[in-house]
């Protein structure tokens, strides 16, 4: 926030917004209006005044201040020197000229203790962090033996099979379209069976609808604003029944709700957030759930006891998207910051930041491979990151203007993974060899993972579409937009 709203009225800049460590031009005093400077010479007077306060010089005991304050502990790009000059002038605003005794000693003066700052959990969050641990390793140790075995396939049969897989894509085409209420329509899911799509519009409106023939099943009454993000339970439509919580939604009336196959209004509701709801992802488990909010955090659901396990900062700005590792170990989320960030559940810790893009974040998505992460954003990008090698290793200029949703095509998301073949030709598979991307230039794009080239551009929408879903049977591929369709593509094959 800004520390007063004195604001240059050429540049519009505002002058309190300006670090105090760096030397600046004033240029010739004859040439400045008096409102300025004076405006100059009051900043200068507030910085003295600020600097004169007594702060902390431990890092985690300013921390501490500021989160007694309800201020953001860090913000991006804010180092240890940068959140002492903020708590100055918070302190400064609050009249306050130093610290409490009982809150600085001897260590702090010496700067001694660094220790990393943590915010204290609950217990149940150890739990959680354990049980996913003991969930993500058998995962990840199936995955690395079936990469193992999928490195000693001739390079001549793979590039034969990859050559198949990008032939087919570019054969894909409108097959319907289908208005989906009398307001835009922000976002639609397919069910794990690939026989559903679930499709929320800024009315705050669900609707079922069936596949292929887009014809509605059921209306889901509960949310009062727009939708923001729709996840299905990973065995949904496969093997959990349908009387329990097979679909979680989100919106911008802050509420998650929990919702069976059978019922149209809400089976149970997560309230919690103070802002808008963006987006909510289902762990691969199934046991719990995470939601990005406009209130700058992302929540950690437990849906047994449909209790919040964690709510975590770290964004400046809303978080927009969430998106979970298909082991169940890390997961992503990315803000209107332009930034992302690669948690580690088990240990809490972030592992990774997201950045480079210089727009909102606006969609993210795991490779089946478990360390290729995409993310899509308003700078008409999408960005391949390795977090393996913790950097990024492709920017794809995606579409025209504003990329609003990506999505690795990545097979059927079972809570345990198939037994490894032993034929080496079955372990050739597409799942994690395209991605499909959507923007507000009103196309549906499809890009190899290969060499990130565009395969196929699919055009139908007459306005800006705003989500997009590759089915898991791997035949369909949904999309959303402006102009209140929900429409399916297919290849010529399937369409037939």
């Amino acid at each position: 926030m800004p520390l007063c709203v004195i604001k240059d009225e050429d540049t519009g800049i505002d002058l309190a917004d300006v670090p105090i460590d760096r030397d600046y031009y004033v240029g010739n005093a004859g040439g400045i209006a008096p409102e300025k400077a004076s405006a100059i010479i009051q900043q200068m007077e507030r910085k003295k005044q600020a600097a004169a306060i007594a702060v902390p010089t431990a890092d985690n005991k300013v921390k501490l201040e500021l989160r007694k304050r309800g201020e953001p502990i860090t913000l991006f790009g804010e180092g240890p020197a940068d959140r002492r000059e903020r708590l100055r002038f918070l302190m400064l605003d609050a009249g306050e000229t130093e610290v409490a005794d009982d809150d600085v000693d001897m260590d702090d003066a010496n700067g001694a203790d660094e220790e990393e700052f943590y915010t204290e959990g609950i217990p149940e969050l150890l739990l959680a962090r354990r049980e996913i641990a003991e969930y993500s390793l058998p995962r990840a140790q199936k995955r690395i033996a079936r990469q193992r075995e999928e490195s000693e396939i001739s390079l001549q049969k793979s590039l034969k099979f990859r050559r198949g897989i990008k032939a087919r894509l570019g054969q894909y085409g409108l097959y319907g379209s289908q208005i989906a209420g009398d307001r835009p329509v922000s976002i639609a899911r397919f069910s794990p069976n690939s026989e559903v799509v679930v499709a929320g519009n800024f009315g705050g409106g669900l609707k079922i609808l069936s596949v292929p023939d887009l014809e509605e099943r059921g209306i889901l009454r509960g949310h009062t604003d727009r939708i923001g993000g729709i996840a299905w339970h990973p065995e949904a439509t496969l093997s959990l029944s349908p009387e329990v919580a097979n679909l979680a939604t989100g919106g911008a009336d802050t509420d998650i709700h929990l919702w069976s196959l059978n019922n149209e209004t809400p089976l149970a509701t997560l309230s919690g957030h103070k802002g808008r709801v963006a987006r909510v992802e289902y762990h691969p488990s199934g046991k719990y759930l995470a939601s990005a909010s406009f209130d700058s955090t992302w929540k950690l659901w437990d849906l047994t006891t449909q209790k919040a396990l964690l709510t975590q900062e770290g964004h400046s700005k809303e978080v927009y998207s969430v998106a979970f590792q298909n082991d169940g170990a890390l997961v992503a989320s990315g803000g209107l910051d332009s930034y992302g960030r690669v948690w580690d559940l088990r240990t809490g810790r972030t592992i990774m930041v997201l950045d480079g893009h210089i727009r909102e974040i606006t969609g993210l998505s795991w490779n089946r491979d478990g360390y290729r992460l995409i993310s899509s954003s308003g700078d008409a990008s999408c960005k391949v990151w390795d977090v393996r090698m913790v950097r990024c290793t492709a920017t794809i200029g995606a579409h025209k203007s504003l990329v609003s949703d990506v999505r690795y095509f990545n097979g059927y998301p079972s809570m345990s993974h198939p037994d490894i073949p032993s034929d080496k030709d079955e372990l050739l598979r597409e799942e994690g060899t395209y991605f499909v991307t959507s923007g507000f230039d009103g196309t549906v794009n499809i890009y190899s993972s290969d060499d990130w080239a565009i395969i196929k551009t699919l055009s139908g929408h007459t306005g800006n579409v705003t989500s997009v879903d590759v089915s898991n049977d791997n035949k369909w591929i949904v999309s959303t937009g402006t102009d209140r369709t929900c429409k399916l593509w297919c290849q010529e094959d399937y369409g037939s």
